[in-house]
Order: C-alpha cells, then sequence, then structure tokens
C-alpha cells in the first residue's frame, strides 16, 4: 500500500460518523490555548519595561500561567469524568477570556500577575477533557489523534506569539493580548455547538470526590506511573524553560532584533506542527520504548550547540533540531491514556499531569535566577543533560 493511499485511510479513520467536527472544534481551541500561553515570552521584553521586571521576576511571571495550568487540572480531571467534555471545555475558554480582559487591564505588576494566573487556571480545565473525549471517539487511534491535536497547538504557537509581537511594538502590549478575547468567544461558541451535551465516564456521578481520589492515589503507585510522572515533570519542566526564555536569549545574547526572534521562536513550534503528529504515528507503531528516544535525541544535541551557535542560519537549524522534543508530548499522553484504568482515566491524568505541571513550573523562575548571574548559555547546557536523564529513565518503562 503506497502513502498516499494509507494517508486517505486514516483520515477517512479519523472523519468517520460525525467525529471529525468534533476533532476540529477540540484541536481549534487547543491551538488557540496554547498559542496564548506563549505570547508571555514574546511579551517579557516589553512587559519588563512597563513593571520593571527583573529576569528572575520575569520567570515568575511565566511561572505564574504554569501553576495557573497545573493546579486546574485535578478538578479538570474530576469534572470531566463526572460532567463530561461540553460544559467543561466551554467554561475553560470563558475563565480565559476573563483573565485575558484583566491582563489587558491590569494597572501594576501585582494586578498582572494576578490576571496571568486566572489565564493560566482556565487554561488548566482544557486538556485533560480533550484527552478523555478524544480516547473515548478513537480508541484504537489515540496517538494519531492526539498527535493532530497537538499539532494544532504548535500551529497556534507558530502563529500566535510573531502576531503579538508585530502588534506589540507597532501599537502596545495590551493590543498583543487583546486580540485574542474575540478569538475565545468564537471558539467557546464552537466548541458549544458542536460537542455532545455529555461524555463523562459511566459511573463518575456515582463516586464521591473522595472515594475517587483515593482509587486514583492507589493505582498511580505503581512504579510505571511514577517513573512516567518524572519523565512527564522533565520535559514540561524543559519546554517550559526553554520558552520562556528563548526570545529573551536570542535579543539579549544572540543579538537579534525582537521581530526576528520572535520569528525563530515560532520556528520552533512549527516544527512541532510535523513532529507531532509523526511522533503519535510512531507510538501507535513502535511503542513508547523506541518512539521517545528518537524524539528526545534532537534536543539533546540542540541544547548542547546552542551557546556555541552565532549565526541566523545556524540558530534556524538548531531551533528546529531542539523542535524534536515537541513530540515527546503526543507519545507520553498516549502511553498514559492507554495505561491509566477508563474508570478513573480522567481524574488520574489531571493528577499525573497536575504534579509534573506543577514541579515543572519551578523552571523558569530558576533559569530566570541563573540567567540573572550570567549563566544564560550554561543553562541551557543543563537542559541538554536534564533531556539526557529523561532519555534514559525511558528505557525503564514497560513496553505495553
Amino acid at each position: 500500500m503506497d502513502y498516499s493511499t494509507s494517508f486517505r485511510r486514516e483520515l477517512k479513520g479519523l472523519w468517520a460518523d460525525g467525529k471529525g467536527r468534533t476533532l476540529i472544534a477540540i484541536a481549534a481551541g487547543w491551538g488557540l490555548m496554547i498559542g496564548t500561553r506563549m505570547i508571555f515570552p514574546v511579551l517579557l521584553p516589553a512587559l519588563s519595561a512597563e513593571f520593571g521586571l527583573t529576569l528572575t521576576t520575569a520567570g515568575l511571571l511565566v511561572t505564574i500561567v504554569w501553576l495557573g495550568y497545573a493546579i486546574g487540572q485535578v478538578p479538570g480531571g474530576v469534572l470531566a469524568d463526572r460532567h463530561g467534555a461540553r460544559r467543561l471545555l466551554t467554561a475553560s475558554v470563558a475563565i480565559v477570556v476573563l483573565g485575558l480582559f484583566a491582563v489587558v487591564l491590569a494597572p501594576t505588576a501585582l494586578l498582572l500577575f494576578l490576571s496571568t494566573g486566572l489565564v493560566g487556571v482556565g487554561q488548566s480545565l482544557y486538556p485533560v477533557a480533550r484527552i478523555t473525549t478524544l480516547s473515548d471517539l478513537y480508541p484504537d487511534r489515540i496517538g494519531r489523534a492526539l498527535g493532530l491535536t497537538m499539532a494544532t497547538g504548535d500551529l497556534g504557537q507558530t502563529v500566535l506569539p510573531p502576531i503579538a509581537g508585530v502588534l506589540t511594538v507597532a501599537i502596545a502590549w495590551r493590543a498583543g493580548v487583546g486580540f485574542l478575547v474575540p478569538l475565545f468567544v468564537l471558539i467557546a461558541v464552537v466548541l458549544w455547538w458542536t460537542l455532545p451535551d455529555h461524555t463523562g465516564t459511566a459511573g463518575a456521578a456515582e463516586s464521591l470526590p473522595i472515594e475517587r481520589l483515593g482509587a486514583v492515589v492507589a493505582a498511580l503507585r505503581e512504579p510505571t506511573f511514577v517513573l512516567l510522572g518524572v519523565i512527564l515533570f522533565l520535559y514540561i519542566g524543559i519546554l517550559q524553560t526553554f520558552s520562556a526564555f528563548y526570545p529573551t536569549y536570542l535579543i539579549e545574547v544572540k543579538g537579534l532584533s525582537p521581530p526576528v526572534a520572535s520569528t525563530v521562536f515560532g520556528l520552533f513550534f512549527a516544527a512541532g506542527i510535523v513532529a507531532k503528529p509523526l511522533a503519535g504515528m510512531g507510538y501507535d507503531r513502535l511503542g513508547i520504548r523506541r518512539s521517545l528516544p528518537l524524539v528526545l535525541g534532537g534536543a539533546i544535541v540542540g541544547f548542547a550547540l546552542l551557546p556555541v551557535v552565532d549565526r541566523l542560519w545556524g540558530l534556524l537549524l538548531d531551533t528546529v533540531l531542539i523542535s524534536t522534543m515537541l513530540g515527546s508530548g503526543a507519545i507520553t499522553q498516549s502511553y498514559l491514556s492507554d495505561a491509566i484504568p477508563a474508570e478513573i482515566e480522567g481524574t488520574g491524568l489531571g493528577a499525573i499531569r497536575s504534579i509534573a505541571s506543577m514541579l515543572g513550573a519551578t523552571g523558569p523562575v530558576l533559569f530566570g535566577a541563573i540567567a540573572d548571574r550570567g549563566y544564560f548559555d550554561e543553562g541551557y547546557v543543563l537542559l541538554a543533560v536534564l533531556v539526557g536523564i529523561s532519555t534514559l529513565l525511558t528505557l525503564r518503562l514497560p513496553r505495553e
């Protein structure tokens, strides 16, 4: 069978029985969510100038986004199990809209931080419901469906940060945030119109939250889940840290202009549009122990080379090399969706993602403190070491 025939067959399988509309709606919302989160690194120079932020406090602002994103994932998982995706995903978008309004109107650094945290909390309700819904829709194609959905996140991260950067330079940083509000309102309407009224897990509503959390804790104490949680924590921490300061690093250390730095930053996520679906297909075919090291290997080399690469073409190539790590999410989250018992899938995913995201959120502020002391380059070498550790841990996971 040739590749074109196989490709058409996969698309038909993803679109069949009306599932394609739901996939597109969820993917579009995810792209907007993730793209919004990644405009904050682009805005950091302007925010630092207006509110007097240092690299450490600028890193703390990004940490606040990720902490908010982490905090809501456990309740988000519980609500996904009990009430399904339609109400939860729409509520997630509505909270983000409120947070963005507050960011645009923030007169002080304190209110900026609080508003940014609200954006993160709103985003935290989206990912688990997205995964459980796709798992129900595509039990035999979860890697492909999740990979495609995550690729739209990279599309959002590719397109939205440069737009925010241009609007910040041409008008003001508040315009670089405000243009997102009507887009979120539109996606809220699409989600409400497209998703079924209830897709929660059968029997979840009869279980008390404490009983469910007890079952989740018992299930997730297995060594496989602990090890996968560590891998996910390292991946999230590395991604958060890199994305938080890469535009600033390109401007302050490599001497690029803000628009060029934003474009290079967008290229990182543009490459992920290809990397994530391929990684999802690799997981479906090869399993986690063979697919995950493949996507992490490029990042090890890329981070190690970053301090010695200065020319623009070299930075572009190195950015693409680092971007291979973006396929990791499609693999680890597909593996989790397959491994966690169905009756606690939403709550279990929420618990693992929340803990990993909360620990990983410390990365930007710690990296900011390192950069403030003049060790920007050494920080990226440290990231290469952490990716190497994550790759070695992968080899200890069960094949199934």
